[in-house]
């Protein structure tokens, strides 16, 4: 059996001592493939996986995201280009006039391997950020890194936020077995994350944890041990809220004192930027800064992702990340979007300007919509699936956030894009509000 040597975080039979790191199973060899047995204990399974009983689940296969137009435009035998979709949240803008030349520039270059170390890239995201060049890997999108973590470190308890992004937990699931513990964020504040109750479910807190009471099994009782992993989404997805630089640096610390991995999905972070954590991972060990060029930059068809992680840990990942998962039109065009001030700019204006016009219109249709830092809304609307299933009809495509843990068939989620095809979305709205 291959075996490397890789920091860890505290276990509960390290009694909270300071350790030398433990040596654990290479999950290349011996394992199988990394997917998980259905004798597996699977908390608070949810989109697609099947209950077995005894609270044991299997992992779903139909996680459902945003961005299909494909599928609607099939089903309703149109372009794809006829689809008008608010499911996925992406730059209205769309690609830069810049780095589109820089695509077209490099197109003779196709027939010549990506390079794996990404190198140009990460220098220039260096520069930009002001941070060692040598912390960052470069992925196809950040969910690659999500599954690559997840993949070499292997935790065994994760304490996940809900609503989130579902990635984090199928990522964890698909690698190792473990208990994944819910932090719930709750609807009467807002899903506003508390950085004390946050803090508190980290150290292992039962009272800010929260698990669906029909998966409980004979060994389920929680101890108050730490978690050995925690997500935060900040932005969070489906709920656009914001936790501040300092909040999520006080989370940081703790988890550095707890010896916990906090993985922060800066996803949405380019649309307030003063709260990225991206400068405070080189003085934290525990600390890693997931970022995408895919939202703010409209680069989704090209996927690019990267994270900034701890110097130690940068070698070890590297030994599990597959190579060339970043191509050549991909590496070109993020070097160009972060030099495009311009398009900065105008983005910040345009998404200011269409976010105050969105939210005007749906207080004037009484409906319910959540305070949000990114470009994106999470609705609440009684009658969710009937808009739903009437937007489709007509070619536009909402993301209905039932199977988001902690949510129901009354949320949907809708990005913010151009005037023309938010004033589409308001005057459907009406209508449907109208003929009620």
């Amino acid at each position: 059996m291959t075996e490397h040597r890789i920091p860890r975080p505290r276990s509960a039979k390290q009694g909270g001592q300071n350790t030398a790191p433990t040596t654990y199973p290479s999950p290349s060899r011996g394992e199988g493939n990394g997917v998980p047995k259905k004798s597996q204990i699977f908390w608070g399974a949810k989109g697609g996986g099947e209950n077995l009983g005894s609270g044991i689940w299997t992992l779903g296969s139909d996680v459902e995201h945003g961005g299909n137009i494909y599928r609607l435009a099939e089903e309703l035998r149109i372009a794809e280009r006829k689809v008008i979709d608010f499911s996925a949240s992406i730059n209205p803008l769309g690609v830069s006039k810049k780095v589109k030349a820089e695509i077209r520039k490099n197109l003779k270059y196709l027939h010549n391997y990506p390079d794996p170390d990404t190198v140009r890239l990460r220098k220039r995201l260096g520069q930009y950020y002001g941070i060692d060049p040598e912390t960052i890997i470069c992925g196809n999108g950040s969910t690659e890194l999500i599954y690559l973590i997840a993949r070499t470190l292997k935790p065994k308890t994760v304490l996940i936020p809900s609503p989130t992004f579902s990635e984090y937990e199928r990522a964890c699931r698909m690698s190792s077995e473990l208990r994944v513990m819910s932090y719930e964020l709750k609807r009467e504040n807002g899903f506003e994350i508390k950085p004390d109750e946050f803090i508190a479910a980290v150290k292992g807190d039962n009272s800010s944890i929260c698990r669906d009471s029909e998966l409980r099994t004979p060994n389920s009782e929680l101890s108050a041990t730490p978690v050995d992993m925690a997500f935060l989404c900040n932005p969070n997805n489906p709920t656009g809220r914001l936790l501040r630089r300092d909040d999520v640096k006080k989370i940081a610390d703790i988890a550095k004192e707890l010896k916990c991995y906090l993985i922060v999905d800066e996803a949405f972070i380019d649309f307030c930027p003063d709260d990225s954590a991206i400068k405070d991972v080189e003085d934290n060990p525990c600390l890693i800064v997931l970022r995408s060029m895919t939202k703010f930059y409209a680069l989704s068809g090209l996927r690019i992702g990267y994270g900034v992680f701890p110097q130690p840990l940068i070698e070890v990942l590297k030994k599990y990340k597959e190579p060339w998962t970043v191509n050549s039109l991909a590496q070109r065009a993020a070097v160009i979007a972060l030099k495009d001030k311009v398009y900065v700019k105008e983005t910040f204006n345009l998404i200011k300007e269409e976010k105050r016009y969105l939210e005007q219109s749906f207080k004037k249709l009484n409906i319910k919509f959540f305070p949000s830092a990114a470009n994106f809304y999470l609705l609440k609307i009684e009658n969710a699936p009937e808009f739903i299933k009437t937007l489709k009809g007509k070619g536009i495509l909402v993301r209905d956030c039932f199977n988001f843990r902690g949510l129901d068939s009354t949320y949907i989620r809708v990005a913010v894009k151009s005037r023309k095809d938010n004033k589409i979305l308001i005057d459907e709205l009406t209508e449907i509000h109208s003929s009620r």
